[in-house]
């Protein structure tokens, strides 16, 4: 039996013919009516019920205006296409809350190449790194059925799991196909408010704010909804939840971002200095914007738009300016009347750790209602995690059940944090950042007789500088590799093996003393690094190949999927995380300032967040290098830098502070 169905039984009452003698049943009353069936009950016990049919929902598509937006200057406001399902009921008085997903990538993408980074011309037609973002990204975001532009050829696009499992619960789901792709109009941005203005008007066309038109032209109003909207989803599609919930929009009442954007700066620049998603080297604001630009006449409208994101951005100095500023929503965290559930993967380097626990900060400087789940995956939806997939449904469950329907099922007194440490290894906690985490500060000093330095909590004595040269070539991982001797390219401090498990929760900062000399490149990279051999996640993962039923099917839309495992790897070392600074931009990310050829300076930054657990026995290493292939620019190899290990330090965030090293 399919155990997110509900069966109902009816205890029917029936005498057989001659059960009794024929006086004896004559003399007998009539034997009373059968109860009639009683109907399912929606809420039981605090929680929403299975009672509607996923096979009978009602499908629409609504065009909603967005009012005062007209980003393709067409004279006209632009609108949004927002593909609905719900119960059938609501056709005859039910009102239902919403779940809304928006998204730039229904209607798929356009091949756009990415930047040239080679700037020493090693690769001048820039085709090493040339690929198409949404192919990699589809199987994550839409689950193992792949393709969502496929699906809408074929099939309405309901092809999550949110329509299986939360139609019948009582639940509306809205999938908004946004500004400038599919069959909206307007222009994508990458962004800016015009493409946050498209779910927002869907927000206010279901609580009656908004005008919603149907193919034909004729008006359409949102009569089933009570006006309460949850909105999810992964990547751009969990971005623009938080993107909406910071203009304070009445009506949105709570959001799950997974792997979601809360600065457009942080995702294609770092410090100062330009930086690329992990994994798509040389892409952009502009080579984002053209890709999802997929809407009629698209580039004959957008073109001239294209062309200015793609000048503003500015690939040359890296600075923060009023273009990225206005692709920055942490300003607005004051705003957000929403509560936030709160997804990343520990592994994710192409929305990288630092948009979660910087969006996550400032929701908790203002009092925001917050859950947050680290997990071990890269950019991953927890959904397809199996061993995770039952708790996952079950809390998100009851995060919409009490936001949209006010049920008070204790969901925000259950621990605030999930957090996997390890591979399939979960536990719960109270807060994240985990309680007792202090800061510890660990210094660096240099290596004697041809070794590298060391790592510990005593400044080394007297004064000595040591220098590596930059290259292009090799990457991070492999400069980290080999710490048994030194290398000409990176310099390296290793700590003492510890004498107990640590547990980094937080973000590292690092403090390095160094001239720059002889060169143009002006990036400063700095690894955490884990020495150890061991069964290590990196973010791949492996598809089981039976699938999980979790909701109602219907031909074509089974309500089962097949889940993932992590896939794990043994090597002696793992990067734990990094940080990038351009050095011309020591006092601010949004000024360049000229740095004195062979001087000292003191430059401090932050390496990504995360939460790691450093086993017994290994050693924590910090590594110091210029150019990081895999995310930098690639300039000339041959910039000298020296660095003094004993101005230089890292701080760690160590649950139980400094004891936690023993």
């Amino acid at each position: 039996m399919n155990r997110w169905k509900t069966v109902l039984l009816a205890l029917a009452v029936a005498v057989p013919a001659g059960a009794f003698p024929a006086a004896t049943a004559a003399a007998s009353p009539a034997p009373a009516p059968a109860p009639p069936a009683q109907a399912p009950e929606p809420i039981r016990d605090q929680e929403t019920q299975p009672v509607y049919s996923r096979a009978d929902a009602l499908t629409e598509t609504v065009f909603v205006e967005v009012a005062g937006v007209d980003s393709d200057a067409d004279g006209r406001p632009d609108r949004v296409a927002v593909d609905i399902m719900r119960p059938k009921e609501t056709a005859s008085g039910l009102k239902v809350p919403v779940i809304m997903e928006a998204s730039p990538y229904y209607a798929g993408g356009n091949d756009v190449a990415n930047h040239v980074v080679d700037l020493d011309g090693s690769d001048p037609a820039g085709m090493e790194y040339r690929r198409n973002k949404f192919r990699d990204l589809q199987q994550d975001m839409f689950g193992q059925d792949g393709d969502p532009s496929a699906a809408r050829a074929i099939a309405p696009p309901f092809r999550g799991y949110y329509d299986n499992y939360f139609v019948p619960r009582g639940y509306a789901i809205a999938l908004v196909e946004n500004i400038g792709s599919g069959r909206a109009t307007g222009c994508p941005t990458t962004g800016l408010p015009n493409e946050t203005a498209g779910p927002k008007a869907a927000i206010d066309w279901l609580n009656g704010r908004a005008k919603g038109f149907d193919a034909a032209g004729n008006e359409i109003r949102a009569e089933w909804s009570t006006g309460n909207v949850g909105m999810i989803g992964v990547s751009y599609n969990g971005t623009l939840p938080n993107a909406v919930a910071a203009t304070g929009v009445k009506g949105l009442k709570a959001i799950v971002p997974i792997a979601a954007i809360s600065s457009w700066y942080d995702y294609y620049r770092a410090n100062g200095g330009v930086l690329a998603p992990g994994g798509y080297q040389g892409e952009d604001a502009d080579v984002l914007a053209r890709y999802v630009l997929t809407r009629e006449n698209g580039q004959e409208v957008c073109g001239a738009l294209m062309d200015a994101i793609e000048r503003d951005q500015d690939r040359v100095t890296g600075d923060y300016s009023r273009f990225w500023h206005e692709r920055n929503y942490l300003p607005d965290a004051r705003k957000v009347r929403a509560g936030v559930f709160l997804v990343h993967g520990l592994n994710d380097w192409n929305v990288k750790t630092k948009q979660a626990v910087q969006w996550w900060d400032a929701l908790g400087e203002r009092g925001v209602p917050r859950k947050i789940w680290l997990h071990q995956g890269a950019h991953f939806n927890p959904f397809n995690f199996a061993q995770r997939n039952a708790e996952w449904l079950r809390q998100l469950h009851r995060w919409f059940d009490y936001h949209l329907y006010g049920l008070r099922n204790g969901i925000l007194d259950e621990p605030q944090a999930d957090v996997e440490y390890g591979p399939g290894q979960w536990a719960q906690h109270a807060a994240w950042p985990l309680p007792g985490t202090r800061d510890v500060r660990l210094r660096m000093s240099a290596g004697s007789g041809g070794q590298n330095g060391t790592l510990g909590p005593e400044r080394g004595r007297g004064h000595a500088v040591e220098s590596f040269v930059d290259q292009s070539t090799r990457t991070a991982e492999q400069l980290a590799e080999n710490v048994t001797t030194t290398d000409p390219n990176r310099l390296a401090y290793l700590s003492a093996p510890l004498t107990r498990d640590a547990r980094l929760s937080g973000t590292p900062k690092v403090s390095v003393r160094a001239a720059f000399k002889s060169g143009r490149s002006p990036y400063l990279t700095a690894l955490l690094v884990d020495y150890g051999t061991d069964a290590r996640a990196y973010g791949q993962v492996v598809y089981g190949p039976d699938p999980v039923c979790y909701g109602q099917g219907v031909p074509g839309d089974t309500g089962c999927a097949r889940l993932a495992e992590h896939v794990t790897q043994t090597a002696p070392f793992k990067i734990i995380t990094r940080g990038w600074l351009d050095v011309r931009n020591r006092h601010s990310a949004a000024r360049t300032e000229l740095l004195r050829e062979g001087r000292f300076y003191d430059f401090d930054f932050d390496l990504q967040p995360g939460d790691y657990v450093v086993k017994a026995g290994h050693r924590l290493g910090v590594v110091l290098l210029s150019t990081d292939r895999d995310f930098t620019l690639r300039l000339p190899a041959g910039t000298n830098v020296s660095v003094e290990p004993g101005e230089s330090s890292v701080v760690l965030p160590l649950v139980g502070g400094r004891s936690a090293l023993g």
